[in-house]
């Protein structure tokens, strides 16, 4: 028989489904940002205040790294990585946990959202991509060359870089990718959110005008700043397609931290970056900083109006 200390798999099974059932049902409910970002499908969650992230190998490494710099505070704990249903997951805190029904906006970080090596990939072979010439002309139907209406296609190094030129990412050093609402409607059209004034518009929008959250805002974002620039993890990685996630809710709490590493990278050794000049190939530059500064100025002169 059956050691009684030891309970039976269909016990555990009951008890696992009631200890995941409320998560599961109230999952897409309480991560609506997951769509902001368009990470449906690689988010779990998990007990005691945190969720699961599909595993990715150079988001772990920055992870790790990240537990033992002075930007800790500011980032996701992590946990290590655990399987479930045969997944690797990345284990880190939920940041919406503390929050009561939280508005959330995902902001993403730096002049570029691809990394060098991508471009230099994608320029070996050039084949023609329809899908990008389709996103292109839905955005802009002006933008496509003559050569390329009449092939109906562009090649990625292309559509990457144009990409970059019709948000706020290639002027401003950011860009709005996603705004979750309290009722929980979400807004991902931000596409062409390129001048100061509409990134302002986006951002009233967002805290309803609310002082208090906005002063929060900027004050934790100087914060941040204060810490990357003497962070050695900073010094040496180029920061690609991260964000930063601002989160406030009814109560005025008001907190912003760094996520996605999955293409942070660390530079070859004694090699370091400065994060705020312009992007020349070659020099990694990813303008993080510089994306930062302009959004501390733009917060800073909301707070004054």
């Amino acid at each position: 028989p059956d050691d009684p200390a030891v309970p039976s798999k269909s016990w555990r099974k009951i008890k696992n489904m009631v200890h995941w059932s409320p998560f599961v049902m109230s999952f897409k409910k309480k991560y609506p940002w997951i769509q902001l970002a368009g990470h449906a499908g690689s988010f779990k969650a998990a007990a005691n205040g945190r969720i699961l992230k599909k595993h990715c190998e150079s988001e772990q490494r920055c992870l790790d790294r990240l537990m033992k710099d002075v930007l800790r505070p500011y980032v996701p704990a992590y946990h290590g990585d655990v399987v479930k249903d045969g997944e690797r997951y990345n284990q880190m805190d939920d940041l919406l946990a503390d929050f009561d029904s939280p508005c959330v906006m995902d902001c993403k970080m730096g002049i570029r959202t691809y990394l060098e090596e991508e471009l230099t990939k994608a320029r070996k072979k050039p084949s023609l991509r329809k899908d990008m010439y389709q996103k292109m002309i839905e955005v802009d139907p002006e933008a496509p060359t003559e050569e390329e209406n009449a092939q109906r296609a562009v090649t990625k190094p292309r559509y990457m870089q144009w990409r970059e030129t019709i948000s706020s990412t290639a002027t401003l050093g950011f860009r709005i990718e996603g705004i979750k609402k309290e009722d929980g409607s979400v807004n991902r059209d931000f596409k062409k959110t390129k001048t100061r004034e509409q990134v302002k518009e986006a951002f009233r929008e967002f805290t309803k005008g609310n002082q208090k959250i906005l002063i929060a805002y900027r004050d934790r974002l100087k914060d941040i700043r204060a810490t990357l620039e003497v962070s050695p993890f900073f010094k040496c990685h180029e920061v690609i397609g991260s964000s930063l996630l601002f989160i406030h809710d009814k109560k005025e709490q008001a907190k912003v931290w760094m996520i996605d590493f999955g293409k942070t990278t660390p530079l070859p050794e004694g090699q370091t970056l400065q994060h705020d000049v312009s992007w020349q190939e070659g020099n990694r530059e990813d303008g993080y900083l510089s994306g930062l500064n302009n959004l501390i100025d733009i917060l800073t002169e909301m707070s004054l109006e």
